[in-house]
């Protein structure tokens, strides 16, 4: 893995959709009228006989999803989070999770990563996907991956959930990472305790675990892009040994990866503390950044951290961790 401050690019989701569509006919790419949002615009520029925007009819966008899907064509549906998942849930649940078919819902600018309140911000949407029969959920965090993610699920057999940032996206891995629909990440071992995160809570995590690690806390980390199926093997071959696990999301801490993780503790009779990291049971406000929300709801790298701390009843402060916003063309953790 790269260092922070991360460098950043724009578009791989829709760079990479592009590469693809343009070698594979079947691809069709729908849009909720929040197509150069989501990236979307590269593919309509240059193949617009197989974009279609459907407008702000996100329930008509999966029923037209599903019917592509059944004539043989792999649909990708773009639009923000809560509008992908949260207002169409009838019509995923029937036309595209019941008869298990090939949709590809992308969902952007996942948690708090928007600033526009409660109205946009998609706090839940890992809880419901995963809720439903059939539905892979995957929560990408770096540019390297999200590129590998969109190869590896057009030939998947079932729909697929995959959250992404919006904007710059940060290059966390090197050439090396291998993405796997199958496998979770062992990134770092650790004796003492182990932080899982995904998505935008990866770079924090990488962080917190290096702090720790300067204060004799020999913390590990795992990298859980595939929510669901969850690689439970490599979770649990991870904390066997150690004393606590911190699950840090960008999401609530109820039914997304903290709850996951929580589930296959539990079904192992592991007796390993658990401390969650991630939006508490709480809607958030608006704000004129996402920095701010991070920092204000406690999805922070210092607070994987204190919770770290807490859970290996360490005596004293916790380590300080400082957090500096980042400057243009670099993505630092929060």
């Amino acid at each position: 893995m790269r260092r922070p401050p991360y460098p950043t690019v724009v578009k791989p989701y829709g760079t990479a959709l592009l590469e693809l569509a343009r070698a594979d006919e079947r691809i069709i790419c729908l849009s909720g009228d929040l197509t150069r949002q989501c990236e979307v615009d590269l593919f309509r520029d240059a193949l617009p006989d197989r974009f279609v925007n459907v407008g702000m009819a996100e329930a008509n966008m999966m029923g037209i999803a599903g019917a592509l899907a059944r004539s043989g064509l792999v649909p990708f549906v773009h639009t923000f989070g809560v509008f992908a998942t949260r207002r169409p849930l009838d019509q995923i649940v029937n036309a595209i999770a019941y008869p298990n078919l090939p949709v590809r819902i992308v969902g952007f600018m996942p948690g708090l990563s928007s600033p526009g309140g409660p109205s946009h911000q998609a706090i839940e949407d890992v809880a419901l996907m995963r809720a439903l029969p059939n539905l892979t959920v995957i929560d990408a965090a770096d540019a390297a991956e999200i590129r590998q993610v969109t190869a590896a699920i057009v030939d998947h057999p079932g729909p697929v959930y995959l959250r992404l940032k919006r904007g710059e996206i940060p290059v966390i891995f090197d050439e090396g990472y291998e993405f796997r629909l199958d496998r979770a990440a062992r990134l770092r071992p650790g004796s003492d305790s182990v932080v899982v995160a995904n998505g935008m809570m990866l770079p924090a995590a990488v962080a917190a675990t290096e702090a720790l690690a300067a204060a004799s806390v020999d913390c590990g980390l795992v990298h859980v892009p595939v929510v669901k199926p969850l690689d439970t093997a490599t979770l649990l071959a991870a904390v066997a040994d150690t004393q606590a696990v911190v699950t840090a999301e960008n999401h609530s801490i109820v039914g997304g990866l903290g709850s996951a993780v929580a589930e296959t503790l539990a079904e192992a009779g592991l007796g390993v503390r658990l401390r969650r990291v991630g939006l508490r049971d709480t809607f958030a406000e608006g704000a004129l950044s996402a920095h701010h929300l991070f920092e204000t709801y406690h999805l922070r790298t210092q607070s994987i951290v204190d919770a770290v701390w807490v859970a290996l009843d360490r005596t004293g402060p916790a380590p300080q961790v400082r957090s500096g916003r980042p400057v243009a063309g670099e993505y630092a953790p929060v």
